[in-house]
């Protein structure tokens, strides 16, 4: 039977994704087959396995941190908000439909036997399993019916490790608070508290530490520093999101300014993470006109209530600066999936799909196309070859590229009568279909394809147009985008394995003596091959 541990926290944003991805490098590290596992998963970020399922991204990234496949049994349940009082709710990959809070909350019952089954699926295939709660354990509302914090670790019989965030302050009081709002049943679960992201000196924290262990006999297993490593986000609390954040400023003056729009419904904005690791380029995210600026490079991204979030684009102003922008500041736009939907000329809901209302409504006119709503939503992983394109989307060599396709609708070409301007398409994909459109003036790029900017060789030519336009010139990364996010992945394990006592957790976990000491000595020579330059079996 897999040894299991739990990461819960005293509130969102704790850090529960961040300790769960280092603890599945850590064990992976250390020759065991590990899985991540969430059961019910709230984000907007998602992510499309090989065979065409969709789970959270933060599931995603665990599993890549664990050196493995990501699967639905990872993430059974997904909540996909389409409104303050509603979601889209994927069951093991698939849309289950869109349930008011209300009424999920009183089918959450039956997804037990779903749960249960995804999870054991896991515990017969891998050695140790990560599990992570969601939101806090003390949300004693919501406690009759859970399965995802103490009702999931009673399910799967997991010890708890509870996480509190002191970077937003009282983590003590939270700590004391959290543990102190539970059943006794489900106190006894918790073995060790984590302090997570710390700056100062822990000495001084010490007494801290010491009174809360008294208070509630319960031992602190670690205090993790606030440390800069870049993983794909879990959900909208992100500090990448915070308005006028410039990511390329510790790199020096940026060349580029890349301007992405904050919707209000911002899906898989992890799209853009690999564009704030180019050399040269600054991502930062808008919500404002008065934040827009001139920027050289504007994007329209995914939404999961694409026509909601275009209203919000006019209410705001938004979108007639950005027209602007592109018209008469020759400014290029890119929009990806929703984004890509608000540039045509028409957008329709006759089921419904987007809200209850339906309806239809004007696009931004930008690209001659239509999309219609429909409750069939694609999913699938892709690969594609670019088209010759115009302007800085132009290019040349056909660039091989892969992502992956997850919308509601479909779009086509409006009537050739209708049509204003002229352009082609954007993506051949490998099953014969034509993804997107690229404006016969070079400015405006749509597409469906998420991931695009992953692809290493399309995004640097179109960063180098877009210097060439203001008679820069942008050197190369040097760094494949793979290789970097094996390096924030062993970056984050070792700072977790210097910050927490490791041979506490594996004892929670249940590993023997003889298990703990046998990783114990393997870490050690690696520790002295890292000093001495020696590979390990050298005398």
């Amino acid at each position: 039977m897999a040894k299991k541990i739990m990461i819960q926290g005293t509130m969102s944003n704790s850090g529960k994704s961040f300790l769960a991805a280092a603890l599945c490098r850590i064990f992976s590290q250390d020759g065991y087959k590990t899985a991540p596992f969430k059961s019910q998963n709230m984000a907007l970020n998602s992510y499309i396995t090989e065979d065409g399922l969709e789970i959270g991204r933060a599931q995603a990234m665990q599993a890549e941190a664990a050196g493995i496949a990501p699967t639905a049994e990872m993430n059974p349940i997904l909540l996909k908000p389409t409104s303050q009082m509603g979601s889209q709710v994927i069951v093991m990959g698939e849309v289950y439909g869109n349930l008011r809070a209300m009424d999920y909350y009183r089918k959450k019952p039956a997804f037990i036997p779903v749960v249960q089954k995804a999870f054991q699926k896991l515990e017969d295939e891998y050695d140790v399993i990560v599990l992570e709660g969601a939101g806090s354990p003390a949300e004693i509302n919501l406690r009759e019916h859970d399965i995802v914090n103490m009702g999931m670790a009673r399910m799967a019989d997991a010890p708890v490790l509870l996480v509190g965030d002191i970077d937003r302050g009282g983590v003590f009081a939270s700590l004391y608070g959290t543990v102190n709002l539970l059943e006794p049943e489900e106190r006894a679960r918790i073995k060790g508290l984590v302090i997570n992201k710390f700056r100062g000196d822990v000495e001084i924290l010490k007494p801290g530490l010491q009174m809360i262990e008294e208070r509630l006999g319960i031992p602190v297993v670690g205090v993790i520093p606030m440390e800069q490593i870049d993983l794909d986000d879990e959900d909208s609390l992100s500090e990448r999101l915070e308005p006028g954040r410039m990511p390329g400023d510790e790199r020096g003056q940026p060349a580029l300014d890349i301007a992405v729009i904050r919707l209000p419904h911002l899906s898989n904005f992890t799209d853009f993470n690999a564009l704030e690791q180019m050399p040269g380029a600054a991502v930062r995210y808008v919500n404002r006109t008065a934040y827009l600026g001139t920027p050289d490079l504007v994007i329209l991204p995914g939404t999961k209530n694409t026509m909601e979030d275009l209203t919000w684009l006019r209410e705001s102003g938004l979108e007639p600066a950005i027209v602007r922008l592109v018209e008469e500041k020759q400014i290029p736009l890119i929009g990806i999936c929703g984004g890509f939907q608000m540039l045509g000329q028409q957008l329709s809901d006759p089921e419904g799909v987007e809200g209850e209302a339906g309806g239809r409504m004007r696009g931004m006119g930008l690209l001659d196309l239509e999309t219609v709503f429909s409750a069939q939503k694609t999913r699938t992983r892709i690969t594609g070859r670019m088209e010759q394109g115009f302007g800085p989307f132009s290019d040349g060599t056909g660039s091989q590229v892969e992502g992956y396709e997850i919308h509601m609708g479909v779009t086509w070409e409006t009537a050739p009568e209708a049509k204003s301007q002229k352009s082609c398409p954007a993506v051949c994909l490998a099953d014969g279909r034509m993804d997107g459109r690229i404006r016969e003036d070079g400015l405006v790029f749509g597409t469906y394809l998420h991931g695009i900017f992953d692809n290493e060789a399309w995004t640097e030519r179109l960063l180098s147009n877009l210097a060439e336009r203001k008679g820069l010139t942008l050197e190369p990364t040097g760094q494949s985008r793979d290789a970097y996010r094996q390096e924030q992945y062993d970056k984050l394990a070792e700072l977790v394995q210097k910050s927490l006592d490791m041979d506490a957790v594996r004892r929670i976990m249940g590993f023997s003596e003889k298990e703990t000491e046998v990783i114990r000595q393997k870490c050690h020579r690696e520790n002295i091959a890292k000093v001495t330059g020696q590979k390990e079996g050298q005398p």
